[in-house]
Formats: C-alpha cells, sequence, structure tokens
C-alpha cells in the first residue's frame, strides 16, 4: 500500500465512530452474523427473531438519528431512503418511536448501506459516495435511489455481489 494511502487509511481509522468501528469488527472477524448492519443503528448484531420482534414493536426514534449520524447522510436523503415524509418524522421524533413498517424501511437502510461499506472494507465516505453516483449497471440511477423499495434494494445488493466477486457489469 502505497504511503499516503496508509497515512489516509490511518486517519479514517482514527476518527471512526464506534458503531462503525463494531461493525468493521464483525465484518472482518465473521462473527456478527447475518445481520451485523444493526450495529450502524446502534443495535447490537442481533439474532434474527429478536430483530423481528424489535421491528415488530417500531424502533425508537434515537435509531433513525444514530444511523443518519452514522453514515453520515442529510436527515432528508435518509428520509427519503426510508420513505418518511418530513412532517412525519417530526411527528416521529415527538412521539419517540417510529412504525414498524418504517422501522422496517430503515433496517432494510442499514443492510443495504452496510453490504456497501463491507465491499469498501469500512470506509464511509467511499460507501456514502458510491451510494449517491449513477452507477451504468443500474440504469444510470443512483443505489441510493433505488434502495427506497425493496425491488430496488434487490438489485442494488445484486451489483453489490457482483461487484465483491469481481463480475462488472
Amino acid at each position: 500500500m502505497p504511503k499516503a494511502q496508509a497515512v489516509r487509511r490511518l486517519e479514517v481509522v482514527a476518527k471512526e465512530k464506534p458503531d462503525i468501528a463494531a461493525f468493521r469488527k464483525l465484518v472482518r472477524g465473521k462473527s456478527g452474523g447475518a445481520n451485523a448492519y444493526t450495529t450502524l443503528l446502534g443495535l447490537p448484531s442481533l439474532k434474527t427473531p429478536e430483530l423481528l420482534k424489535r421491528v415488530a414493536s417500531g424502533f425508537p426514534y434515537g435509531v433513525f438519528e444514530r444511523f443518519q449520524a452514522n453514515i453520515e447522510l442529510s436527515i432528508e436523503s435518509l428520509a427519503a431512503l426510508v420513505q418518511i415524509k418530513r412532517r412525519t418524522l417530526a411527528r416521529r421524533k415527538e412521539e419517540g418511536r417510529l412504525t414498524a413498517e418504517e422501522s422496517d424501511r430503515l433496517l432494510r437502510a442499514a443492510r443495504v448501506f452496510g453490504r456497501a461499506l463491507a465491499l469498501f472494507e469500512g470506509d464511509v465516505d467511499a460507501a456514502r459516495n458510491w451510494f449517491a453516483t449513477p452507477a451504468p449497471a443500474l440504469g444510470n440511477r443512483t443505489p441510493r435511489d433505488l434502495a427506497a423499495t425493496e425491488l430496488g434494494v434487490r438489485e442494488v445488493e445484486n451489483l453489490l455481489g457482483r461487484l465483491e466477486h469481481g463480475v462488472f457489469p
């Protein structure tokens, strides 16, 4: 690794948020299971039955804020990604809890962003830039735009899988 890259890598790790560091550790050690991405929400890496219960009861609003801070997207961008209107989001903040459907969409966003973050070896800036850049393999749409729906997430995850395995579209 060239010296400039090594210095940048050290700078990235030095300013890394604790949830991102936890995610990187789980992914590197392959110990986080299939749900390691929940650390990006500030939640522990939960087994699926427990995660399903938490989604059904609705996440506390703070989970939305924690994910937004961890991935450094604007509140407006994240709200659009999880399809929550601004006024509804303000109401949820006041109430202190998201609905089950909103929690499920937030979890979906964390899952797909977690895959991108793993692809870029924990580099949040690179993952966020990739997420916001139009991709020819996605019809010149951004992964973030497509990730607002389940079908779109599947397309983004398919692309991430191809990139992980060196199968370029």
